[in-house]
């Protein structure tokens, strides 16, 4: 028999995040599309994301019928949080500037990339890349390359840029709470056998 679920956070009762996630405001729009693969997810950080944040969607799929209309949000400049050559690193906007609709694939990045080919208007927009991050708090997870984050840091990460000197961080704090109670859960000894180098 499944163990009753908190339905905000998803997590098992007795392991519940809500007391741990902030009621953010921000001038930037956040538009999550998840990958399907990811809902079931133990450590979901796009959903914590969403629930910690005012100015943000969570949408799940993998092909967005309706993206044109979410992309045209009146008052909000599109662009994609992803890495490539035509990126270009985001940077504290002017107050007089109309902010972004910050659009985060949520998945491997397999999956971000297969999103962006199923749903073109999403591969046509204008791609913000984060410059240099610090180390990923992901301790449960070895990165694919330099740099790499989770959901959930990505988007703190490019809000404390967008609007410095405004921080982000205590979207981190239900995250940090869910990597120790899976460490916690496996054991210490597990984990430095599996996930310390």
């Amino acid at each position: 028999m499944p163990r009753p679920t908190c339905s905000r956070c998803q997590r098992p009762l007795g392991h519940c995040l809500c007391p741990l996630i902030p009621d953010l405001d921000s001038r930037t729009r956040v538009l999550i599309l998840q990958h399907p693969s990811e809902v079931d997810h133990a450590l979901n950080t796009a959903r914590l994301a969403a629930l910690g944040l005012r100015n943000a969607e969570l949408r799940v799929g993998e092909v967005f019928d309706d993206l044109p209309q979410l992309l045209a949000q009146p008052g909000y400049r599109a662009c994609l949080l992803f890495p490539g050559e035509q990126a270009v690193a985001l940077a504290t906007g002017s107050p007089h500037e109309q902010p972004l609709l910050l659009v985060v694939p949520d998945g491997t990045w397999r999956k971000a990339r297969k999103l962006l080919h199923l749903n073109p208007p999403l591969a046509a927009l204008p791609r913000a890349s984060l410059g240099v991050v610090a180390p990923s708090r992901y301790r449960l997870r070895k990165a694919p390359e330099e740099g790499a984050l989770s959901t959930v840091e990505a988007i703190v990460s490019a809000l404390d840029v967008l609007e410095a000197p405004r921080s982000f961080a205590a979207l981190l704090r239900p995250f940090d709470a869910l990597i120790d109670g899976q460490i916690a859960a496996m054991g210490e000894e597990v984990f430095i056998r599996n996930h310390q180098r």
